[in-house]
């Protein structure tokens, strides 16, 4: 018998190499190789001609403008959070890719989309981890109208594809990528080998047949996707559902989506009665006590298509031996350390023998730069012991050079605002608006000095009616 073919391919970047070596020679990161078996395909066994495709029709090509979209409209979900991740709703042909952490709720969240699309189109829900009486009595538990969704337990893809070609689903949801197996690959379920194949197989299948596939993956203890890098290149949207400790919120951010917005977020909390939306974020975000405390602040982020307020709060005390520490939580590290450089080059204010702590509250990651302000802000509130006032909002991107650079979407971030009571706004002066809005105050700044200026000759919060 022929040996079989080995390849070890970078878990990370999807390189492959000849043979095993401590580091991949493209991406450049160590101990990611790993060892994967070519798959079994006609040409090997002789025949000359490749493998076919689910469909079977040939291959074709057409002209652009003559290609007929009218009938690939997108499914809408029934949850209004999780269509605005999507971009509108499942797009036939379109693979998604929903990731979280074991208990996060991914696995009840799709199958309460499931049953509430099964009444309007025909839907296959297909689990390789339970068995058709778990999913069952799930249904029953979280009280679903299971009557019009077809189920099934199966952990091979060239099954799941006759199921497909059988009951002819418009959305078939596989749950999960990492226990699936393609029978031509004799690598063990989970490996890098069967992940790669078993997704290239439903990829395949997604496009030839027009059905929206919906994958569930697994992550890793550092919190990536578990699998090879690859997978996140194959599909069309990846969706992350975090599960902050202690809390019963959930947020579906969306990391790629070829068909609508990057970094949009979805809110949902998790009840006795599975996932239920929260159509007002902000509000959840803004649960403040009565008394204000030094070192807190809102700030206006954006994320995907709309505002979200959240509060920033910040620690800073003595340092307690060796070298002082700079932590955030929610916020980048290297961006706090970079802004506290800042704060002491352009405004003469050093911190260098204190530790600097920065959390934003809600469990809510911020990933862009207008939070800068409010980081910095919430810093002296701490360090000089003097608590800001409660209406009052900050927002604005600040530059190495101490200046207060403007965000997008200025004017929404303030309705956003004066939407939910607040009333003072400190904010770049590229971003002052147009037209005054009623029941805020806008104070633009152009330097970061400006800023800490505007926050000193703000009233105490006593006085603050």
């Amino acid at each position: 018998m022929a040996k079989a073919k080995v390849a070890f391919v970078c878990a990370d970047c999807g390189a492959e190499h000849t043979k095993w070596q401590g580091q991949c020679a493209t991406c450049g990161e160590w101990n990611t190789l790993r060892e994967f078996i070519l798959p079994k395909t006609n040409q090997a066994a002789g025949r000359g001609t490749p493998r076919g495709g689910y469909s079977g029709e040939s291959p074709r090509s057409a002209r652009l403008v003559e290609i007929n979209t009218a009938g690939h409209r997108r499914i809408p979900s029934g949850f209004a959070e999780l269509d605005r991740v999507l971009g509108g709703g499942f797009v036939p042909g379109s693979v998604a890719l929903m990731g979280g952490d074991p208990g996060a709720g991914k696995s009840t969240l799709l199958l309460q989309v499931s049953t509430a699309l099964g009444r309007d189109v025909r839907v296959l829900y297909v689990s390789g981890e339970e068995s058709l009486e778990q999913i069952a009595d799930r249904a029953r538990r979280l009280e679903l109208a299971a009557d019009a969704l077809t189920v099934a337990s199966e952990v091979t893809v060239e099954r799941v594809a006759e199921l497909v070609q059988s009951e002819k689903p418009a959305l078939v949801i596989v749950d999960s990528i990492q226990v699936m197996q393609v029978q031509t690959s004799e690598s063990l379920p989970g490996s890098v080998t069967q992940v790669r194949e078993s997704a290239a197989e439903l990829v395949r299948l997604a496009k030839q047949t027009g059905v929206a596939v919906v994958l569930v993956g697994h992550v890793t203890k550092e919190g990536n996707l578990a699998g090879p890098k690859v997978l996140e290149h194959m599909i069309d949207c990846f969706m992350m559902l975090d599960a902050p400790p202690g809390s019963r919120y959930r947020t579906l951010r969306g990391l790629k989506n070829r068909f609508g917005a990057v970094n949009e977020l979805g809110v949902f909390a998790m009840t006795d009665a599975g996932m239920k939306e929260v159509s007002n974020p902000s509000a959840i975000f803004l649960q403040r006590p009565k008394e204000m405390a030094p070192g807190s602040v809102v700030t206006v982020t954006w994320e995907g298509t709309r505002p979200l307020l959240v509060e920033i709060q910040a620690l800073v005390d003595d340092v307690q031996g060796g070298y002082p520490r700079r932590v955030a939580v929610g916020l980048d590290a290297q961006r706090l350390a970079m802004h506290l450089a800042v704060l002491h080059r352009h405004c003469g204010v050093s911190l260098a023998d204190q530790d600097v702590f920065a959390n934003v509250v809600g469990g809510v990651r911020i990933g862009e730069t207008g939070a800068d302000l409010a980081l910095l802000a919430a810093a002296m509130s701490s360090f000089k012991n003097r608590a800001l006032p409660r209406d009052l909002v900050v927002f604005g991107e600040l530059g190495l050079t101490g200046e207060v650079r403007p965000v997008p979407n200025g004017q929404d971030r303030l309705r956003e605002a004066q939407k939910h009571g607040f009333t003072r706004a400190i904010l770049p002066r590229a971003n002052r608006p147009r037209e005054a809005i009623s029941g805020i105050e806008a104070h633009p700044v152009a330097s970061l000095a400006q800023a800490l200026g505007v926050i000193n000759e703000l009233p105490p919060v006593d006085a603050t009616p």
